[in-house]
């Protein structure tokens, strides 16, 4: 029997990761960038800019998005580690996309390395 972490190294072995020190340009360069952790995640700070799919749900966001249907965009996906990315990349990979990469190290590895989170501003009822 395989366990996630047989699962999450499979995927791996078959997604480009980007390094960190070149995902500014990667993000750069995409179409779009996609943070595939929990919502609760999602809202406690995510690399600005991202859209929220959480990996649970990410293929029929993508099926029920116009934006999102081109297999030819240029896709850049994050989690908080990365293995929940490579997943999704590889499901997106079955799924036709052509152009699929993901963070190496996820959000961790982003916060740690001091660059920039964007987080929502709590309502203010003054």
């Amino acid at each position: 029997m395989k366990t996630a972490h047989d699962l999450v190294a499979a995927a791996k072995a078959q997604v480009h990761e980007v390094p960190l020190d070149q995902a500014d340009e990667a993000i750069r360069l995409a179409d779009v960038l996609i943070d595939v952790r929990e919502a609760d995640e999602y809202q406690a700070g995510h690399i600005p800019g991202a859209i929220h799919a959480s990996r649970g749900v990410l293929e029929f966001k993508l099926s029920s998005t116009p934006a999102l249907t081109s297999r030819d965009l240029k896709v850049v996906l994050y989690c908080k580690t990365s293995g929940r990315a490579a997943l999704a990349a590889c499901a997106m990979r079955d799924m036709g996309y052509l152009q699929v990469q993901s963070i190496a190290g996820g959000f961790d590895a982003w916060a740690a390395a001091g660059k920039p989170v964007a987080s929502p501003e709590p309502p203010s009822f003054d």
